[in-house]
């Protein structure tokens, strides 16, 4: 990814200075949160202060992010290259993981506990005095560039016990732990991405905020901040904002008819 243009975050916490003493020691990186709590706009936002504030920083890497979203078909040979034919050639061809221990790139797996857990232990020698990445089928080991850090993200709220993270990976990373804004930062943050009025905003928020209690209720995973977001740019487009709230946020929570009236309900209260 290039960031031609600093990526709107708003931090809650001292994440932002604790991810920069991580980068300064190289130290791998574990993001911790709920669906569309902002880590990935978190990476994009440290990439930026990385790799692109200044003009002469944006031209060194032209890619300095490099994000896979990780899935239960996700192989090692798409993290790390394979060979293609090309003509009568047979070439090799770097993966995401390898372009980006080379370049010097910050490499982003995101939900890595999604990818099969023969996926992910190749990524071991990266994470600690090493940093080399093995490339069986090439006989290399690529020793990581200076700058080159791995993050990986999960959301332990969700995944069930089959797809935790294992201790031997888990404890390779310092780990920093998000979740949801607080009522008032939330509705700033749903204001300045959205472009809506801050009262509108606010219900938004006040919204996310009630929708989320219902996990007392067995309703587990609550609504992101992500939804109160695309429910902001629907109203700013002219959706009338039961209706925006309606197709942002009851239908999109859950197909659960019982957890879509309970949100339905909240809705209501709200935009009267």
């Amino acid at each position: 990814m290039s960031l031609q243009e600093e990526p709107y975050y708003l931090p809650l916490g001292d994440e932002i200075e604790a991810f920069e003493a991580a980068y300064q020691s190289r130290l791998p990186v574990l993001l911790k949160g709920p669906t569309g709590c902002g880590k990935t706009r978190f990476v994009e936002h440290m990439t930026w202060r990385l790799y692109c504030q200044t003009e002469s920083d944006r031209h060194a890497l032209t890619q300095p992010l490099v994000t896979v979203s990780c899935h239960e078909d996700l192989t090692a040979t798409d993290l790390v290259g394979r060979y293609l034919l090309k003509g009568d050639e047979t070439i090799w061809q770097d993966g995401p993981l390898t372009q980006a221990v080379r370049t010097g790139a910050l490499c982003y797996l995101d939900e890595i506990v999604e990818a099969r857990k023969d996926t992910t232990v190749l990524i071991h020698s990266l994470t600690d005095h090493r940093r080399v990445l093995p490339i069986d089928k090439t006989s290399e080991i690529v020793s990581a560039h200076a700058d080159f850090l791995l993050i990986i993200s999960y959301n332990p709220g969700y995944q069930s016990i089959l797809k935790d993270l294992k201790p031997s990976t888990r404890q390779r990373f310092v780990s920093l732990t998000f979740d949801y804004p607080p009522e008032d930062r939330e509705a700033e943050i749903i204001a300045h991405e959205s472009g809506i009025d801050p009262e509108i905003a606010g219900r938004l928020a006040t919204i996310g905020v009630k929708v989320r209690n219902l996990r007392e209720h067995g309703f587990e995973e609550g609504v992101s901040t992500r939804l109160l977001i695309y429910a902001g740019e629907l109203i700013k487009r002219g959706i009338e904002p039961r209706r925006a709230s309606e197709i942002a946020v009851v239908q999109a929570v859950s197909d659960d008819a019982a957890v879509q009236q309970a949100v339905a309900d909240i809705v209501d209260v709200i935009w009267p």
